[in-house]
């Protein structure tokens, strides 16, 4: 068992990527992820959108937009707060979020 600490390991996403909630509604997915990503922004900034881009994950469209920004700020911030897909999969089950590399939409699949 690990050792309690306060700091999420480097590599959780991966560590939670193959874990399969077949139980679980798109809607209960959407809120654990948006309050994951929201502790994670809590504790320090997040990984800037071109260190994102680099290790091989996609972009969503409003990333992408903004990864084009000099500010690192700007490319530390989470964007899904401000998306309408985040409000619809935490509220609406099979909701109708198509974005590419979005992942409230990979959770209404």
């Amino acid at each position: 068992m690990m050792a309690e600490t306060n700091e999420f390991p480097d590599d959780l996403w991966e560590q939670c990527s193959d874990v399969e909630l077949p139980g679980a509604s798109s809607r209960l997915k959407s809120q654990l992820y948006s309050r994951l990503v929201t502790t994670m922004g809590n504790s320090g900034p997040l990984v800037q959108l071109s260190e994102t881009k680099a290790q091989g994950r996609g972009l969503c469209v409003f990333e992408q937009i903004m990864e084009v920004v000099p500010s690192k700020a700007v490319q530390q911030f989470h964007y899904c707060n401000v998306c309408h897909a985040r409000v619809l999969g935490e509220r609406v089950e099979h909701a109708p979020v198509f974005w590419p590399n979005c992942p409230y939409a990979e959770f209404q699949s």
